[in-house]
């Protein structure tokens, strides 16, 4: 079984056993069987390197179908004319602008840990879904490692993806130019497009994190200005090599190049830092801060411009308007406790106030009524020690000394009561930007979105909130599917969610605030496990702000700005080029132009007696799963050891990394609990529950979704989910730790050579709770499934038989668990047989066979390469005159020790790695 081939038509076999034995286990059983071959010299880890390779080069090559299939058409002209297709002939100067001066979508390049391809990686991905054959074999020549992921790489990331986003919007602006010009000649400088607003938070985002310091999001947006900039003048050079701006333009690069670079290098003492400070606020001719003068001399100028020229001039004063002196827009985040704690410390020094008090909204209402603007500087910046105060006076310097123009978002994460907004209006006020400042709560737990339509009535009847609201002419929120799709489940917290919007419309209604845009910000990711709809770019938008919630702004006479996240280099693929990104933008106005205004008439909505208690009970379903220490332990049995690492966030929360052997569940953040399920087989918080909440109205259930449009969406993402699940594969991994499995492997004398190790995992392992965790875990998920195979082969209208390309995956995937389990089971026989050692630092050879059973194997390996260190003084390198017969023997080689046990267990668990990375590309993203 040396070659892919020989391994699928095995495993073909293997299943086909299934039907006479259901409890056989077609998964553990070939990578039983190549274990055997791995022992016994019939395989070696080269072999199973060559199939890993192969196995990676399909995973990739599915994932430029993939991404082919979601952006296609692909070409750019063809793109363009779709753009033009969009304008129908009857439709009038009026509502052409109305179409395209407000943005369609404002898309947000986020970057927690989902940098999951290497850059090589992701370009060859890129490349081949641009081809018309996405599986050619250029994705499989290259190397699968890459930099390392720092915040300094992901910022560059997120400014090279947003510069072809705005580039692709460029070429939509020109052709609606010149369809404008074409169509109304006399009036087509009237018009102002703006079909796509960007932004980012890499570098601004300081929930969560502790390691971005203020210098750091200072010299980032300092950066981005000197990056538009440069691009500004490309623009205008391109147009008129000679134009007088360009000046202008290029000494206010050249500016923000050298002020970044100050601001990049270290400012730890008082006096660098006053220097960099004094040269930044004092003031200089290139000291650009508006764009204002520089848009009204090119629409000036546009007009009386000749043919190419005018539409030139007038693509890139939509380019300034959009952006600013930025490649995008910026959002800082905040969660509510340090805001908070900084309030405490100007409102409570005593910490006698309770914040959520009538009392604390009371003083608030004071403070924001009586509150005067203070001057400050760069020192009462650099001695601030409260994170939710730094990161309003970095607000204050931006929009002071970098870009007075561009608004600026303050996400507050865990934010469940007004006073906390009001707490931010304060702040911003206190700082004199107000008028500048979007203050945006975060609805993501379940308790926050349970009590958020209370929260944002009593937040709205607040007379300070609404007159900031009409200042900023929006009521900004954000809602995550991030933690919501974790402790709810992500169909029940869709379900929330679009509940919440919906009281949101009742309550700007109630509050006669229908004369303001709701800027909702849904912070879904790309896969399937984090909010992103697999189906297309329609349900990618309507899953998280649907047709229902969009209807209720409609009818309040509300308008929307719909907000969406693309999140790391997952989200960065469908700009990874310059054709990809127009496809996607294209994509986006295409699927906009079809979600009906006022939203539609759905009987999931009218039958609430069926839909709410399918979603309560799903909800149930899910809520069990999380408090139970089954699921718990299932999820944490390796630790964090099946995931590459994909960011410079880490995956375990801050405060518990000193944790040993135990990890709680709520230590590991969102990406990081999905991708772990992802890799062990099946994506509970996707799936489980809907078959058991079908319960006795299971026909009724599957008619009501199989009318409605938003159930055939939440089908869809269940049959997408479904389709590359496997239970089975989650019992393999619980047989990993199954005592009885390594005592009977050398049964009958087999693997003899073995025996000894075999029967010391056995041993170890009679005390191990993982096996059974794991065979409870699927008992109850298979239960749920067989409901669940049910419910979906009576909903009307779906696609009868099965998905041969899903299939293809779904057998690939089995093949990767496979030699994963294989390559585990060569560590833990490795493991088990290294000599023993004096025990260092309080760690033990039995600890050592622990940390490499929970994937550990960082922490294993520096113990292991501790305890035998292969660099050893030999009698023979000391070059001295005197005879010596001692020692009469040579010591234990410990270079052999190292090529025996702790080069193969290094090797193995690379290779297991590289499998996750794998297993993820056919999910379509990490977590």
């Amino acid at each position: 079984m040396k070659t892919v081939a020989k391994l699928k038509a095995r495993l073909q076999k293997l299943h086909e056993r299934t039907a006479e034995t259901p409890l056989f286990n077609p998964v553990f059983q070939l990578s039983h069987d190549l274990s055997r071959m791995l022992e016994s010299g019939g395989l070696d880890l080269d072999d199973l390197d060559g199939l890993v390779a192969e196995l990676e080069c399909e995973a990739l090559q599915s994932r430029a179908v993939r991404l082919k299939r979601l952006v296609a058409p692909t070409a750019p002209e063809e793109n363009l004319s779709r753009i033009d297709a969009l304008n129908p002939e009857e439709a009038g100067f009026s509502e052409f602008r109305a179409r395209w001066e407000r943005p369609l979508l404002h898309a947000v390049f986020t970057a927690h840990p989902t940098f999951l391809l290497s850059p090589a990686q992701a370009d060859a991905v890129a490349t081949a879904a641009l081809t018309d054959d996405p599986q050619a074999s250029t994705v499989c020549t290259v190397p699968s490692s890459g930099p390392k992921i720092t915040l300094e790489f992901e910022h560059v990331e997120v400014c090279n993806a947003i510069a072809r986003a705005a580039a692709a919007r460029d070429r939509i602006n020109a052709t609606l130019l010149a369809h404008a010009r074409q169509r109304w000649p006399g009036r087509w400088l009237d018009f102002r497009p703006l079909p796509f607003r960007f932004a980012t938070w890499v570098g601004y985002d300081m929930d969560g994190r502790t390691d971005i310091g203020w210098t750091t999001s200072i010299a980032f947006r300092l950066r981005e200005k000197a990056q538009r900039l440069a691009s500004y003048a490309a623009s205008l050079r391109a147009i008129d090599e000679g134009h007088p701006l360009l000046v202008t333009l290029d000494a206010a690069q050249a500016y923000s190049s050298e002020m970044a670079e100050l601001f990049s290098s270290p400012l730890d003492t008082p006096e660098a830092l006053a220097a960099a400070a004094n040269r930044l606020t004092a003031d200089d001719p290139a000291k650009l801060l508006s764009l204002a003068p520089l848009i009204q001399s090119l629409e000036a100028e546009a007009r009386t411009a000749d043919g190419d020229a005018a539409i030139g001039l007038a693509t890139l004063a939509a380019a300034m308007r959009a952006d600013g002196l930025g490649v995008g827009w910026i959002h800082f985040r905040v969660n509510s406790s340090q805001l908070h704690n900084a309030l405490r410390r100007r409102i409570d020094p005593d910490g006698t106030l309770d914040l959520g008090s009538k009392g604390a909204l009371s003083r608030l209402r004071e403070l924001l009524a009586e509150v005067k603007p203070l001057r400050v500087n760069f020192g009462a910046l650099a001695i601030e020690t409260s994170t939710a105060m730094r990161q309003f006076l970095v607000m204050a310097k931006v929009l002071q000394h970098i870009d007075a123009d561009a608004p600026i978002r303050m996400l507050i994460a865990e934010c469940e009561q007004p006073q906390t907004v009001l707490a931010a209006l304060y702040f911003a006020r206190l700082f004199g930007i107000e008028d500048k400042v979007d203050v945006s709560p975060l609805f993501e737990t379940e308790t926050a979105l349970e009590h958020g339509g209370r929260f944002l009535e009593a937040l709205l009847a607040e007379d300070a909130y609404r007159t900031y609201a009409r200042r900023r002419g929006r009521v900004s929120i954000q809602t995550g599917f991030s933690d919501a799709g974790r402790f709810m489940g992500q169909l029940p917290a869709a379900l929330a969610i679009e509940r919440l919007q919906g009281r949101l419309a009742e309550a700007m209604k109630a509050n006669g605030l229908t004369d303001v845009a709701a800027l909702i910000f849904d912070t879904h990711g790309e896969s399937m496990g984090r909010g992103a709809h697999p189906s297309g770019f329609a349900d990618r938008l309507t899953w998280p702000l649907s047709r229902w919630a969009r209807g209720r702004f409609a009818r309040a006479g509300i308008a929307i700005e719909a907000e969406a996240s693309f999140q790391g280099g997952d989200g960065y693929l469908f700009f990874r080029n310059d054709e990809l990104a127009l496809a996607t933008l294209v994509r986006i106005a295409e699927a906009e132009a079809q979600i009906p205004a006022n939203g539609e008439k759905d009987p999931f909505y009218d039958r609430t007696d069926l839909s709410l208690d399918f979603y309560r009970s799903i909800r149930r379903v899910q809520r069990e799963h999380l408090e139970s220490a089954t699921y718990s332990r299932a999820l944490t049995a390796f630790g964090l050891g099946l995931l590459k690492t994909t960011g410079s966030r880490v995956s375990r929360r801050q405060s518990d990394i000193g944790a040993d052997r135990t990890m709680s569940l709520r230590q590991i953040r969102a990406i990081p609990h999905n991708a772990i399920l992802q890799q062990i087989g099946y994506p509970v918080n996707v799936i489980a529950g809907a078959g058991t909440a079908a319960g006795k109205e299971m026909e009724s259930i599957a008619e009501l979704l199989g009318r409605s449009e938003r159930g055939n969406q939440l089908v869809r993402l269940l049959r997408a989910a479904n389709g590359i699940a496997s239970i089975k594969t989650v019992a393999a991994h619980g047989e990993l730790f199954n005592s009885a499995y390594w005592a009977s492997r050398p049964y009958r004398g087999t693997e003899t050579a073995l025996e000894n190790a075999c029967l010391a995992l056995a041993e170890y392992l009679t005390k191990d709770d993982r096996s059974g965790v794991f065979r409870r875990l699927t008992s109850r998920l298979r239960v749920d499934w067989m409901k669940l195979h049910r419910l979906l082969s009576l909903v009307p209208g779906q696609k009868a038989g099965r998905d041969p390309a899903q299939d293809a995956d779904r057998r690939n995937i089995g093949l990767l668990q496979s030699l994963r389990l294989s390559l585990l089971m060569h560590m833990f026989i490795r493991a088990v047989q290294v000599p023993p050692f004096a025990r260092s630092n309080d760690v033990s050879r039995e600890d050592v066979l622990e940390m490499v059973l929970s994937l550990r194997v960082d922490d294993a390996l520096a113990q292991l390469r501790r305890a035998y260190p292969v660099i050893e003084p030999e009698i023979t390198d000391f070059a001295v005159d005197e005879e010596t017969d001692y020692p009469d023997h040579r010591g234990e080689d410990y270079g052999a020790i190292r090529a025996r046990f702790i080069d193969p267990i290094e090797r193995a668990h690379a290779l297991n790695i590289r499998i996750a990375v794998a297993i993820a590309n056919y999910f379509g993203a990490h977590g």
